[in-house]
């Protein structure tokens, strides 16, 4: 697939029937792949996005995906993984002085690129088409071949103690506008009490949209945030925003940082993902 770009049409609002995502690339074939609620689970051991610039035709890892259900049309977005800010090609000082944190997100043909500072960023988002940033993007996404949903405490417990890959998917929705949000992710902690039977998520950074309106460009809802469940019908979200830094009872500065934690109404699904 050589197009940024990825909309859904399909028969109704209620419907989870989602088009494959691309394959690899090359001539390698792929095997029919595994579907739980009518969508794919994206492989995010194997998963990228190669970009086409010849001053840097960089590949970012895919961390989490975020599909938005608007009335028949879904749009999928891709959480990168980040890095830090770079002299690209130097001979020498290959990092930053001014050193910030990056990470690109991709989808509806748009990047919006983070860059976390020591402080306060007025340039902390920013929003191009893939052409402003290193040309068309090339989508090398694979999907997973086999699922199985974890439907149980002891299946979960049984699934973490023996390392299995595990994915989670949070789907959220606005009564009011309607949009609904599907957040997919690999679980990359996960809490089990033996003595409570419980378990607990705390998986992230992942794209979390804000669908109390309409955006434009579409990717501009998109926040960062992390994500934490133990149940599934609610999860709770902590969002990358400006955050002040307290000592001695006084405001010393704002740094954008992780805070001010919210409960949604949430539809949780836990999946393992067997070898491609």
């Amino acid at each position: 697939m050589n197009t940024a770009r990825r909309s859904f049409m399909v028969a109704g609002a209620a419907a989870l029937a989602f088009a494959p995502v691309a394959a690899a690339g090359g001539d390698e074939k792929q095997a029919e792949a595994a579907k739980v609620d009518g969508l794919t689970c994206l492989d995010y051991g194997r998963s990228y996005i190669c970009n086409t610039a010849s001053f840097n035709a960089v590949r970012f890892w895919v961390e989490s995906r975020t599909v938005m259900v608007d009335g028949e049309q879904r749009f999928e977005f891709y959480q990168c993984g980040s890095c830090k800010s770079e002299n690209t090609f130097a001979k020498e000082d290959l990092f930053a002085k001014e050193n910030y944190d990056f990470m690109p997100i991709l989808g509806d043909g748009h990047w919006l690129v983070f860059r976390r500072t020591a402080r306060l960023n007025p340039n902390y988002r920013q929003i191009k088409t893939p052409d402003g940033f290193w040309g068309p993007a090339n989508l090398k996404l694979r999907e997973a071949r086999k699922l199985t949903v974890l439907e149980t405490w002891e299946q979960i417990r049984d699934a973490t103690a023996a390392a299995t890959p595990i994915v989670s998917r949070t789907e959220i929705q606005d009564e009011t506008t309607g949009l609904k949000a599907i957040i997919e992710c690999p679980v990359k902690t996960m809490n089990i009490s033996l003595d409570l039977k419980m378990y607990q998520v705390d998986t992230g950074p992942i794209a979390l949209p804000d669908l109390s309106k309409r955006h434009e460009p579409r990717i501009d809802c998109l926040r960062l945030a992390f994500v934490a469940f133990n149940a599934p019908h609610f999860a709770d979200f902590v969002i990358e925003q400006p955050t002040k830094v307290i000592e001695e009872e006084q405001e010393k500065c704002q740094i954008h940082h992780y805070s001010g934690p919210i409960s949604l109404k949430a539809k949780n699904t836990l999946l393992t993902v067997g070898d491609p």
